[in-house]
């Protein structure tokens, strides 16, 4: 198991965001962290990314305890924001080079992995542009390259295609699955496209009001709950009511997104 969570709990005051959840995902898994508005995705993510601290449980990522050894569990990941976390004033390649310094990648070999990379998602002919003249799709492409350049075992991806025209977020998932086969990266990602998650996803896991409520492949779930699309079988185990995001959650994910960037 790449990815271990135990009885993992976290509370702000009164409000238990996240209760007593266990989990795990396998090496080379594509696995998707499904569940409505403040069902406790984003808290949980934070926590996973060393953004967080928990009120109780554990957390091992590639053998390292984020609580306790937070900079080599970073190093075992990479993570493609919901929101942009590229400096738009730089170019595709300065904003790979400041990734690479962050994480003392060599000189010679951040810039083969660069090249690499920016080939892949192809890229590597707008390199010297500036981010901010780059389409949505673009910069999701680049922030994809980016968080691979040290060479994570596990890919963190929240809500990677959010916003893009279907042809680009079909695209974008050639690249990831492309890279899950290849590297046997492990993809956690989550997403409100739930057709996303049924066609890539080979391990589901469905949270609501902070508990995961069930887990299983697209066809286990469908199965469990008679229906024919993952995206019913979500509606039928959360039920119709319309969800709001926690506001407060939101920023402090808008924050954190900052440290990254900086």
């Amino acid at each position: 198991m790449i990815i271990q969570i135990k009885n993992l709990s976290k509370k702000f005051n009164d409000l238990t965001a996240v209760d007593d959840i266990s989990f795990s995902v396998n090496k080379g898994d594509v696995f998707a962290f499904l569940g409505p508005n403040g069902a406790g995705k984003t808290t949980t993510i934070k926590m996973l990314t060393t953004l967080l601290r928990p009120t109780a449980g554990n957390i091992i990522l590639d053998g390292h305890d984020p609580t306790k050894d937070a900079n080599s569990a970073r190093h075992s990941f990479g993570i493609v924001f919901q929101d942009s976390s590229l400096d738009d004033e730089l170019t595709a390649v300065e904003n790979m080079e400041l990734h690479g310094v962050l994480y003392g990648i060599p000189q010679e070999v951040l810039e083969e992995r660069t090249r690499q990379l920016l080939e892949i998602v192809e890229l590597w002919g707008r390199r010297k542009e500036q981010v901010k003249n780059f389409s949505g799709g673009m910069k999701r492409r680049l922030e994809i390259a980016r968080g691979l350049l040290h060479h994570p075992k596990i890919l963190f991806l929240d809500e990677p295609t959010l916003g893009l025209d279907p042809q680009t977020r079909n695209r974008i998932w050639l690249y990831i699955k492309n890279l899950n086969q290849k590297e046997k990266t492990t993809v956690f990602f989550t997403t409100h496209y739930l057709d996303e998650a049924e066609r890539n996803a080979n391990r589901i896991a469905i949270i609501d009001g902070g508990k995961i409520i069930i887990q299983g492949t697209p066809d286990e779930l469908k199965k469990e709950t008679g229906t024919k699309s993952l995206e019913d079988a979500f509606i039928r185990l959360t039920g119709y009511r319309i969800r709001e995001e926690n506001s407060s959650n939101a920023d402090q994910m808008r924050n954190h997104r900052r440290i990254f960037k900086h």
